[in-house]
């Protein structure tokens, strides 16, 4: 079973990365600075969690107005049909 193909970056592929990058870096601030970094981790936390639930967050409203496109929600790969062949 082959992966699905790239289809460019849409706002549903933004999303996860922004927050894993801002998880990532907060933990490491919390680590190296100071406890207080890790309430960043919280605050992408949530907004993860509200992205899954509701489908949109801050972010994904603000790559919205910056024009980053929207993809297919659940890309199917083609199959072919016995109509196909005829």
């Amino acid at each position: 079973m082959a992966l699905p193909k790239h289809s460019g970056w849409t706002v549903e592929r933004i999303v996860p990365l922004l927050g894993g990058s801002v998880v990532g870096t907060s933990l490491l601030l919390g680590r190296k600075h100071s406890p207080k970094w890790r309430g960043l981790t919280a605050f992408a936390s949530a907004n993860l969690v509200l992205y899954g639930i509701v489908g949109w967050c801050p972010m994904s409203l603000l790559l919205q107005k910056l024009g980053v496109p929207r993809g297919a929600s659940c890309p199917v790969p083609a199959t072919r049909t016995d109509t196909d062949a005829a």
